[in-house]
């Protein structure tokens, strides 16, 4: 692995950070691809800006990636997204990952994917890290999660409870997050708080610590989970995904500024329902291309679930960027990591 391209706090956030989120454009995919298969499920999204391709990640019970041509050309014109083909995961002899490998999260390498597996309370199905080629789509190595995530009686992992978040670092890790406390770091202390941990470039992990993503829920009747990170390239925290669900069918979505070590305490939050996206089960982040004024997009989908009462749906949000001088965006006043007011 190598360094990577990551938006500094200036191009990728809004300024200040009380100016909230510019909604861009907005479209929702096909329930089913070219071949009549049912399309959808995306858990996950990475942007490539060499060949413009927006790659989804879907967790759909035989695993696959679909890109989608003319993201840029799409905030551009207005040109609607193009599905591709979908591209499935296989083991290193061809043949298909298992059913319900659960892929979650996603990182793009030059011709290689990063996957992160939210697995299964059991032996034979572990949460993982994957490295799959995109020229075929077949596995090239597999590592399973820290030691203190796995399977066992009373720790790690909850049901379903897996990491559903993989983002690149600076210096080019991987970061990955638990969706919710693990089953030893439950308590009484009135808040959720996730596990953080970091993928190094000579292939082992390292915990950093803690993330809240909010009160802590008891009842069995509404849900909340972190389903996505973004990291900057001046910041040592993240931009975080939390998603709440309320039966029968209220979904809710935030993004949350979070900095400090060795809990990431959150800084803002935004609500994305009140950035003009739908109610809906959002997933996934990535960051998007530049706009002519050098602001840095952010793509965002949603996991339709398969449900027809759903939709997948991809929506690209730009940071307002407002100035006390005049109609003239803002370009570093009170817009770095040291300005941290919202008023």
């Amino acid at each position: 692995m190598t360094a990577v391209d990551l938006p500094s706090w200036t191009d990728a956030l809004p300024c200040p950070l009380s100016a909230g989120w510019e909604l861009v454009r907005q479209q929702a995919l096909p329930r089913r691809a070219d071949d009549g298969k049912p399309l959808g499920g995306f858990s996950a999204a990475a942007y490539a800006a060499d060949d413009d391709k927006l790659w989804l990640l879907s967790d759909a019970p035989q695993g696959h990636l679909v890109p989608v041509r003319g993201l840029a050309r799409w905030i551009q014109t207005g040109r609607p997204l193009e599905m591709g083909l979908r591209l499935m995961l296989r083991r290193s002899q061809g043949k298909p990952l298992p059913v319900r490998l659960d892929a979650e999260g996603l990182v793009m390498r030059g011709d290689q994917a990063w996957i992160v597996s939210e697995g299964h309370r059991q032996h034979d199905r572990p949460a993982q890290l994957l490295r799959v080629s995109l020229r075929d789509g077949r596995l090239e190595q597999q590592w399973d999660l820290p030691r203190t995530w796995q399977f066992s009686d009373g720790f790690g992992l909850a049901t379903n409870k897996g990491p559903e978040s993989l983002t690149s670092r600076a210096d080019g890790s991987l970061l990955v997050a638990a969706e919710a406390p693990l089953l030893q770091d439950k308590s009484a202390v009135g808040f959720d708080q996730v596990r953080l941990a970091a993928f190094s470039l000579d292939g082992g992990w390292s915990e950093l610590g803690s993330l809240p993503i909010g009160p802590a829920v008891r009842s069995s009747s509404m849900g909340q989970g972190l389903t996505e990170l973004l990291a900057l390239q001046d910041h040592p925290g993240v931009l975080a995904l939390v998603r709440r669900y309320q039966p029968p069918a209220q979904w809710g979505g935030r993004l949350v500024l979070h900095s400090g070590a060795p809990v990431l305490q959150p800084l803002v939050g935004w609500d994305l329902l009140d950035a003009g996206l739908p109610a809906d089960n959002w997933e996934g982040l990535a960051w998007g291309p530049r706009l002519p004024d050098g602001r840095r997009t952010l793509v965002a989908v949603s996991d339709d679930n398969f449900n027809p009462l759903q939709r997948s749906w991809v929506t690209v949000l730009a940071p307002r960027h407002a100035s006390p001088f005049g109609a003239q965006p803002a370009r570093s006043w009170q817009c770095g990591p040291g300005a941290l007011s919202v008023d």
